[in-house]
């Protein structure tokens, strides 16, 4: 090889067809070929169709190596031997610029024996983090003869460059000037290496990520950053009736000491009244009656003797004691106290036991930390719902106090202003070894409850009471996940998001048997647009995976939302009639000890049904790897068809050791009542499924079965007449009659036409009608927890990044980005500003285009504005250019 005066390398070329005739020219006219994706210092030449920013361009340039295009090659082929080069010489031309050949100056001074490389004389120490990064800088260095050296420095060596990716104090800190990588860059094309970089290739990435940045957008990223966490950051809930409690600090008319020793005899004595009357006047700032008092009424009340006088008497304490004594703002004796008197007065368990116990109760599931009076006897249930509201305002006002910085812990407490022990809150949904999670036992046990109350409001029993309970538990549900989010997020953000999606995905597991109209109602009454958020888009994946459509779980933006769930949204249109739409189980509630469920139950008995209705051999496969839908195809077994395709999450296009789908056989085999069904299934299989080239229309008409090959064409319209099968032949190439051809073509056209009526008729709609109720709370919450605002002023962010990209491609943008968050909005912001361009409208599916349906009516406006605010955007953006 070193003899050969032609030794070539290729770079930028991914046509494998144009690749193989190059390297066939190089080697017939005597030349060698070093394949491989890194430069090869043996090469002689470098093959480029453009100026790129490979690995091998650079090198090739900084080594004086000759870099030419594919022309050389192939007119040297049709001379017979090799051409003078320098008609073939990379260049760069633009409108603006002469003629600019970017390795002409160091090719001639290296092949006049002036330099030995571009890099010549430099001694480098290479500070790269990323080992692969390192290891490319250094081939790179090393083409042009300098000498490269990692830290830590050798003994007795001196450098005469630091090349540092990111320049960092360390970097600094060597006894040589310290460059950024993109300094090579700038040396091998001074003045012109702008030039090179404004050139617009798809390449210019590749180079941004090696390192090599010429546009600077690292403030415009770090501004985006602050406003992502900015946002995140934010309060979501306010409570505006706590506003005017009353500040304790204040000096005070009325007497702090109360004699209450009277108020026992009276209980005593079985005055339960009397006894609470006594105590409600007597309860000022800083007076609290003995916990013990409040303890015997409450035990008093759950025996279920107690008078709604007394119910209402009772609740005016307790909200005044909460108004007189915030213990948010109160020493942590107040906070003692409440927890003392809010649990059950015989299990004295803690605050949980009691809520669960009170909330259990209302839902009429006799699951409780002990007997009680019943079934749901009408004051027990009222003292009980109170109890739950109570639990409620005083959450409320804990997280008032911790968003508007209310909160009042004295000295010598303990407790700092940030701490999160201090709180009822959290004593009472998180143990000490939970409270790195979002989902506690507690929390989970609180679904479970939530769903119950849903699931018995949507079936419409005590609709007195069950409104109430279901506002109370989202409430509830809403103010514990921001107090929890509030609490963790300055301190482990990743650890927040990951929570809320464990606690909404949990959620979408423990409510697949229950009904998408209800789940929608459900997400459409949670306050919080942070769990909203989460929540919508869990239960929406959920449901399109229990119709069998799969949309991603990446991370969540704008033009998924716009791309895969649109598209799902109508596959859910064209679901049955009976999907999606199922009753929902009978929630009973959990355990005390949370560790067992009678949904769970429920969902057992559910799969002893299912698996007494699987046939025999139904998870069994042969030597060719065929299972039990395949053999039945290949028989025309119809019953056992319809069992296999009645089972939850069958898949329709499971393949045989050599690729073949139960429809292909089927097809092959002439079954076709299997064919109908297999065709009426949803989702539908796969018709250009090839095995070899051989598609189940291919099968079929090679095996004379024309009523199977026009019900094909009748399902799937003419799209099928196109596919080629192994040896380029369509459909029409395998019938041998024109008879036969005109009635392929006829059921295409009946194919055609009833694909044209299907996209706008909707088999679903109240599947429809839910998932577009789940995508336009998704949208609008999307929008207040993560967007930017809009562009109004000329030097706002939003205005500044609509500048840049109007300008720059996307990519070039970011490439040097490493913060997602601020990644996720500039990609929001493109494709809000391609909505506005009129891209993504036409993907949306008819049946949801077309569905007069509430819901589906609401989402077409939701995106229509998000349409309007990318008009606006490119608008005002020009108004103020122009200005």
């Amino acid at each position: 090889m070193a003899n050969c005066t032609h030794v070539f390398q290729i770079s930028g070329i991914k046509n494998h067809d144009r690749k193989r005739v190059l390297i066939q020219g190089i080697q017939q006219l005597g030349g060698r070929y070093i394949g491989g994706s890194v430069y090869h210092c043996g090469c002689t030449h470098l093959i480029i169709p453009t100026v790129l920013s490979s690995e091998k361009f650079l090198a090739a340039c900084a080594a004086g190596k000759w870099v030419v295009t594919p022309d050389y090659v192939l007119d040297s082929m049709e001379k017979g031997s090799w051409l003078a080069e320098e008609a073939y010489e990379i260049s760069i031309s633009t409108s603006t610029t002469p003629v600019f050949y970017p390795v002409r100056q160091w090719r001639e001074k290296v092949s006049s024996g002036r330099l030995s490389g571009a890099f010549q004389g430099w001694r480098v120490l290479l500070m790269v983090q990323e080992p692969t990064r390192w290891a490319m800088f250094k081939r790179l260095l090393r083409a042009g003869r300098a000498k490269v050296y990692c830290c830590p420095l050798p003994p007795s060596t001196t450098v005469t460059h630091v090349m540092a990716k990111p320049v960092t104090a360390d970097s600094k800190s060597h006894d040589a000037p310290c460059y950024p990588v993109s300094y090579i860059v700038q040396h091998l094309f001074g003045s012109n290496y702008v030039d090179f970089y404004d050139m617009k290739d798809g390449h210019q990435a590749e180079m941004r990520r090696a390192g090599f940045v010429v546009p600077d957008f690292s403030e415009l990223e770090t501004e985006l950053r602050d406003y992502a966490v900015k946002q995140e950051g934010r309060p979501r809930l306010y409570f505006l009736e706590f506003l005017g409690f009353h500040d304790p600090n204040r000096p005070q008319s009325q007497a702090i000491e109360t004699d209450f020793s009277n108020v026992g005899s009276m209980i005593e004595c079985g005055l339960f009244i009397e006894a609470l009357d006594s105590i409600r006047s007597a309860v000022y700032p800083g007076v609290l009656p003995p916990a013990a008092h409040l303890v015997s009424l409450i035990d008093y009340a759950q025996q279920g003797s107690a008078t709604s006088v007394f119910l209402r008497i009772f609740q005016q304490v307790l909200n005044n004691l909460l108004i007189t004594n915030p213990p948010w703002r109160a020493p942590c004796t107040v906070k003692k106290y409440l927890h003392q008197v809010l649990q059950c007065p015989r299990c004295k368990s803690g605050p949980w036991s009691f809520l669960k116990t009170a909330i259990s109760y209302c839902l009429s599931s006799g699951i409780t930390c002990h007997p009680l009076p019943g079934p749901a006897l009408p004051t027990l249930l009222h003292f009980h719902s109170d109890i739950v509201a109570f639990f409620l305002k005083v959450f409320q006002g804990e997280l008032h106090s911790m968003t508007t910085g209310d909160l009042v812990l004295p000295e010598g407490t303990g407790f700092s202003q940030s701490s999160s022990s201090g709180f009822l809150l959290y004593g009472t949904f998180w143990t000490v070894w939970e409270r790195s999670t979002l989902l506690s036992q507690a929390v989970k046990q609180l679904l479970q409850h939530l769903l119950q109350a849903a699931h018995e409001d949507h079936n419409g029993r005590d609709k007195k009471q069950q409104p109430r309970l279901l506002h109370t538990l989202l409430e509830l549900l809403s103010v514990l996940v921001e107090f929890w989010c509030q609490q963790h997020f300055k301190l482990n953000q990743s650890l927040v998001e990951k929570s809320l999606k464990d606690l909404a995905e949990h959620f979408a597991v423990i409510s697949q048997g229950v009904s998408a109209v209800l789940l929608a109602d459900l997400v459409s009454r949670i306050r919080s647009t942070r769990l909203k958020l989460v929540m919508a888009d869990a239960i929406f994946r959920n449901l399109c995976s229990r119709n069998g459509f799969t949309v991603g779980d990446g991370t969540l933006s704008l033009k998924k939302m716009m791309v895969s769930y649109l598209i799902a949204l109508g596959c859910l249109a064209h679901s049955p009639t009976d999907a999606g739409i199922r009753k929902g189980h009978n929630f009973q509630g959990c355990t005390s000890q949370g560790s067992s469920c009678s949904t769970e139950s429920s969902l057992e008995k559910e799969a002893k049904l299912e698996k007494e209705n699987i046939p025999r051999g139904l998870n069994r496969v042969n030597a060719a790897g065929e299972t039990l839908l395949h053999r039945a195809c290949k028989r025309n077994h119809v019953e056992t068809v319809l069992q296999i395709l009645a089972l939850p999450g069958m898949d329709v296009n499971v393949k045989d050791y050599a690729g073949w789908t139960p429809l292909h056989e089927a097809c092959n085999y002439g079954s076709t009542a299997c064919v109908e069904l297999l065709l009426r299934y949803r989702p539908a299989p796969q018709l250009n499924s090839q095995v070899g080239g051989v598609s189940p229309l291919h099968d079929a008409l090679r095996n004379q079965h024309m009523d199977i090959a026009k019900m094909l064409l009748e399902h799937a319209g003419s799209v099928l007449l196109e596919l080629p099968d192994g040896d380029g032949r369509t459909a029409l190439d395998l019938v041998s009659t024109e008879r036969q051809r005109e009635e392929l073509l006829r059921s295409a056209r009946i194919g055609d036409s009833s694909l044209r009526n299907d996209d706008a008729k909707v088999l679903n709609l109240p599947l429809l009608e839910a998932g577009s109720s789940l995508l336009t709370h998704l949208i609008f919450s999307y929008q207040q927890e993560k967007g930017l605002q809009h562009c109004n002023k000329p030097h706002s962010l939003s205005y500044r990044l609509v500048r840049a990209l109007k300008e720059h491609s996307l990519q070039r943008v970011t490439v040097e980005w490493s913060d997602q968050r601020a990644l996720r909005l500039v990609k929001d912001l493109e494709t809000l500003l391609e909505l506005g361009r009129g891209r993504y409208l036409d993907q949306i599916p008819r049946a949801v285009k077309e569905c007069k349906g509430e819901h589906t009516a609401f989402l077409m406006a939701a995106i229509e504005e998000l349409k309007y605010q990318g008009d606006v955007l490119q608008a005002n953006t020009e108004i103020i250019e122009k200005d």
